[in-house]
């Protein structure tokens, strides 16, 4: 089992955020668009899962695997609301839960990271 980097997890996860972000913010622009389906990403969890554990090639002799790049699966968003003329399926509301939550996780990412360096330089100037 490879040790958990909690920068590498938390670039991640800033990643994943803005892939969300970018997702509710075509949503609000595209709400009176007709015909439009809302998106959103799979969950962070997901996207973790689907990382298998790799071995590192720590020497030039070393077999190892190459990384894929992680990818964010943008889907559409089931609706269940009425139906409406126009076949749009963004509802604001939700829309804009969706960025509180994505500004809330960020703002915990970066409180997290920054707690984190702190106790790393503090225990390297020991």
């Amino acid at each position: 089992m490879e040790p958990v980097s909690l920068f590498d997890l938390a670039s991640k996860q800033a990643r994943w955020l803005a892939v969300r972000q970018t997702s509710v913010a075509g949503n609000v622009a595209n709400a009176n668009t007709p015909g439009y389906l809302a998106t959103d990403v799979e969950p962070f969890e997901k996207v973790l899962d689907r990382r298998p554990v790799t071995l590192a090639a720590t020497q030039t002799g070393h077999f190892g695997t190459p990384s894929a790049k992680d990818k964010v699966a943008v889907r559409p968003v089931e609706y269940s609301g009425p139906e409406l003329p126009s076949k749009n399926t963004v509802v604001l509301e939700n829309e804009l839960m969706k960025a509180g939550e994505i500004r809330r996780s960020f703002e915990l990412n970066t409180a997290i990271v920054k707690a984190f360096h702190a106790m790393m330089m503090t225990v390297t100037k020991g």
